[in-house]
């Protein structure tokens, strides 16, 4: 079938864009992947499985970087391409896929897995044309996911040297960033010129970043080198080199470091100045143009439901109060004389749920939160029938970022197992890092969440690679906050102030949900925001003002965890009622699992169909 963008989606892009907008350059093809054979005798589902794993790697091939995620070798010394006319060809292939799919493909002749392999992938491709209208509106320069900082993250964790060649890419890769760099520079100043722009508090956070990026040697006279250029050198000398290439490998590296890396993070600097200079202190969306329409989408997309900001705004205060009586249990249990609020400021200031922020205390906590995942693979075999077999490492957040990023978080591991899942945990300032948090956040970044449930998916067999590597946020990280519950009932949080810690952490995600829509619905300022996490957590200041600055510049992300496990456990209970005694909770868990990342209404009928078949 034809590629070729359909006028249809020409003409609506160019309504979408103004004519400024359009580059007039056309992007890197999509290289193409030859069709295997198809056999006479072929099933309707085999045809179409053999589709899905054909656009998959066209997809593949067609992002560099994401085949370095994948632990694929090609393309190595390219990043993805940031145009608008990679994006414009992006949207056109969508609109061909969701034609084949749904104009070509016999859907009732499909079997059980492929016919919801078809379902997931039109959702995919509406999902994205839906999308269409709101190009721009993302902030790619912000102090959570900003392309400025994961050009660097990307160069050190996911580019590795194992020989000369592998070298010679990543010195292609620093020459190539203002390619990388330059278009998104572009469309964070023609967004910023049409009204969408974060707040004026953001710049701050990136330009320290940029800072942090541009310094060392050779940028600046000093002895220690650039974090960029000294990952780099460390790798190389790793490799059994003659010493006169390892010397001209360097000095090309030194040298796309002055000539390319600098410039292009100089014009970078330049342009978030100008903006800065104009930037308002607005916080929520609700200020874009379309501001309410452009939230309402997101949490469409956050939720995977048909939730309003106020149902969502209430379901949260709902569950603040419900926590918040759990907590006063506690209180009791352990015999504090106070409200809440001053346990709270008990639990903010007593140095024994702290560790020295020294290298003495970091290093101690990376090896209690390792502890703490070991023990809990070790019970595994009671809940899950099946285990995942990449490895999983705890980590420490890389210092060029960690004053930046957020608390915790998880990177995928190699699907060819060349690399392991990382749990990183931000260690920059311990006074963050509570002690009786770490079970719980090691139990929902590590195992058995984040990382079991990832590396489950993509070692599926059978399933199309765009099931294993994909995800729905409600999904992923509803599993993420169902997995710090479910130690509870296996007999963890032994400690009552480590239990505290885990219903702390719900509360955080509950009070998400409020203040989440606080923001962006009912024009919360950003110190309005604070307060209320400020009153309703135990949380340190420090870490209610990073999470409410990420939640503005990510609308809607931070409602998926709470909505997510509120439905993961209301199946399980419904599952439990309908089948008595032959509920199996390894059962339930095989069926969350086994189909990798779905929307919750697409698990909700999995879950009936399970119910069923058990009967």
């Amino acid at each position: 079938m034809s590629y070729l963008r359909p006028l249809a989606v020409t003409l609506a892009l160019l309504a979408a864009c103004s004519q400024a907008d359009v580059p007039a350059t056309t992007s890197t093809p999509t290289p193409q992947v030859d069709a295997a054979p198809i056999a006479s005798d072929q099933s309707e589902s085999d045809r179409v499985n053999a589709w899905f794993a054909r656009r998959f790697e066209e997809e593949a091939l067609n992002r560099p970087e994401y085949l370095a995620q994948l632990g694929r070798k090609q393309r190595q010394g390219e990043w993805n391409d940031e145009t608008k006319a990679a994006w414009l060809n992006r949207m056109d292939r969508a609109q061909s896929d969701l034609d084949f799919l749904t104009e070509e493909v016999d859907v009732a002749t499909l079997d059980e897995d492929a016919t919801l392999s078809h379902r997931l992938y039109v959702k995919n491709a509406q999902d994205r044309l839906e999308g269409m209208r709101w190009y721009g509106y993302s902030y790619p320069f912000n102090q959570m996911r900003g392309t400025h900082s994961g050009i660097p993250t990307f160069l050190l964790n996911q580019h590795n040297i194992d020989n000369e060649a592998e070298a010679e890419a990543y010195i292609a890769r620093l020459a190539g960033i203002p390619e990388k760099l330059d278009p998104v520079i572009q469309r964070s100043a023609e967004s910023f010129d049409r009204g969408i722009a974060p707040p004026k508090f953001v710049y701050a956070h990136v330009l320290r970043d940029i800072s942090n990026i541009l310094s060392g040697a050779p940028f600046e006279d000093s002895e220690d080198l650039n974090l960029i250029l000294d990952d780099f050198k460390k790798k190389v000398d790793l490799l059994d080199l003659p010493d006169n290439t390892r010397e001209r490998l360097f000095s090309d590296a030194i040298e796309a470091m002055d000539d390319a890396v600098g410039p292009a993070y100089r014009r970078l600097e330049t342009e978030l100045r100008r903006q800065q200079a104009g930037a308002s202190d607005d916080d929520g969306a609700w200020k874009l143009p379309d501001g309410a329409d452009y939230y309402a989408y997101r949490l469409r997309r956050m939720t995977t439901t048909d939730l309003s900001a106020d149902e969502i705004h209430d379901i949260g205060l709902r569950e603040v109060d419900r926590i918040h009586g759990e907590m006063r249990e506690i209180m009791k249990s352990v015999r504090f004389e106070g409200d809440l609020q001053d346990f709270f400021e008990f639990m903010r200031t007593s140095e024994q749920f702290y560790y020295s922020n020294d290298d003495d205390g970091k290093a101690r906590y990376l090896r209690e939160a390792t502890s703490i995942i070991d023990v809990m693979e070790g019970r595994l075999d009671e809940v899950f029938l099946r285990k995942p077999k990449a490895e999983m490492e705890v980590r420490a957040v890389e210092a060029f970022r960690e004053q930046s990023a957020g608390k915790a978080f998880y990177s995928r591991p190699a699907a060819d197992g060349s690399r392991p899942g990382y749990y990183y945990a931000n260690l920059y300032n311990m006074a963050r890092m509570p002690t009786y948090q770490m079970e719980a956040l090691a139990y929902h970044e590590g195992i058995p969440g984040h990382h079991m449930q990832i590396a489950i998916a993509q070692e599926l067999e059978g399933v199309p690679n765009f099931r294993k590597f994909g995800g729905y946020t409600p999904y992923s990280e509803g599993w993420g906050l169902y997995s710090e519950y479910l130690p509870k009932e296996m007999g963890f949080y032994e400690d009552p102030y480590s239990d505290f810690g885990r219903l702390a952490m719900e509360l955080w995600r509950a009070c998400r949900l409020v203040v989440d829509t606080g923001l962006h619905h009912k024009r919360w300022t950003r110190q309005e925001a604070i307060d209320y996490l400020a009153e309703n957590t135990p949380n340190p200041q420090g870490d209610i003002v990073n999470a409410i600055e990420r939640y503005i510049v990510m609308p809607g992300q931070a409602t998926a965890y709470m909505i997510g496990k509120i439905k993961i456990l209301e199946l399980r209970e419904r599952s439990k009622a309908a089948l008595g005694d032959a509920f199996d909770i390894r059962d339930f868990h095989e069926v969350v699992l086994s189909s990798g990342a779905v929307p919750l209404d697409v698990m909700e009928e999995r879950v009936n169909a399970y119910i069923e078949a058990a009967r």
